[in-house]
């Protein structure tokens, strides 16, 4: 299903993202968590895009086989790292050939052993290159669906780590709306004043797409911890640690108080009418599974 058909829906979409394993073995056990989630009846799930040639390869795999074997609509992601407009073309070939309807499109990291990545000499240097190089394969007409590839793009409630001016962050977020993006999904946040504010900056800045909030909820403390890497320096407000500080380190406690944070956020973004809540699972059901179950989601369709 295209993204303008999902997010044009009377209720906000709610969504899963899951991450490349790193042993070939777990790869099944992620693809059963996925089937798991799907009697949850997610709008869409996502999957990150591996740093590897062959952790890529799987990746296409996975996408394909959840589009053809599960009810619910894939949304691979695709970086500007790494690829030749060549092997991006070959890849969004393979996505429209299974059937494939969306995109999430991202600039990416570059690679952890090239701290000095030249942008300079890739196809791609901002993910609005990718985003209009997406736009431009769908006006050949080769994908089933005649509006092509629906398109997203990240946003940054709590700022882009590299670039600390935020109102030059807006513009260049809506240079890829302008470029032919769909809707938006944030990084994840933790204060839903980070998020509302963020939406009505946009808003102001001309930016009308939907906007989809990422949530991650803390299931343990070692995790919470390496959110604070993956998302670039995650802000935690007080409120939050002063709840994991009475859980006294106990694993059973900081997650029970981790899926009730990230409910009382879920809650408090549909009263203020969230285009889509999109979950960053770390690969697990448990923890989102728990939070559809609190607030009555899991009968959503």
């Amino acid at each position: 299903m295209h993204i303008r058909d999902i997010l044009s829906g009377s209720k906000p979409s709610l969504s899963f993202e899951f991450f490349p394993p790193r042993g070939t073995a777990a790869w099944e056990d992620l693809y059963q968590t996925i089937r798991e989630l799907e009697a949850l009846r997610p709008s869409f799930v996502s999957v990150t895009y591996g740093a590897g040639g062959t952790t890529r390869e799987m990746t296409h795999d996975l996408v394909v086989r959840i589009k053809q074997t599960t009810t619910i609509p894939p949304v691979p992601h695709l970086t500007c790292v790494g690829h030749t407009k060549a092997e991006v073309l070959a890849i969004l070939e393979r996505y429209a050939a299974a059937g494939v309807a969306n995109i999430l499109a991202l600039r990416g990291d570059p690679p952890r052993d090239q701290p000095d990545y030249d942008w300079s000499q890739g196809d791609f240097r901002h993910a609005a290159d990718l985003v209009r190089f997406i736009r431009s394969f769908n006006e050949t007409g080769k994908h089933p669906d005649p509006r092509g590839f629906g398109i997203g793009v990240a946003g940054f409630p709590e700022g882009h780590p590299s670039t600390p001016n935020r109102m030059q962050e807006l513009d260049f977020l809506k240079s890829k709306v302008d470029e032919g993006a769909d809707y938006i999904c944030t990084q994840l946040f933790f204060d839903n004043h980070d998020f509302l504010d963020f939406r009505d900056r946009c808003r102001l800045a001309g930016i009308e797409v939907p906007i989809i909030a990422g949530l991650m909820p803390v299931t343990s403390l070692p995790g919470m911890k390496r959110m604070a890497e993956l998302a670039a320096g995650a802000r935690y407000p007080a409120k939050l640690i002063r709840a994991l500080n009475r859980a006294n380190s106990s694993p059973g406690v900081v997650e029970r108080v981790g899926i009730h944070y990230a409910a009382e956020q879920c809650a408090g973004l549909l009263n203020e009418g969230v285009d889509g809540i999109h979950f960053y699972t770390l690969n697990k059901s448990h923890a989102t599974r728990e939070i559809f179950h609190s607030l009555g989601l899991d009968t959503s369709a």
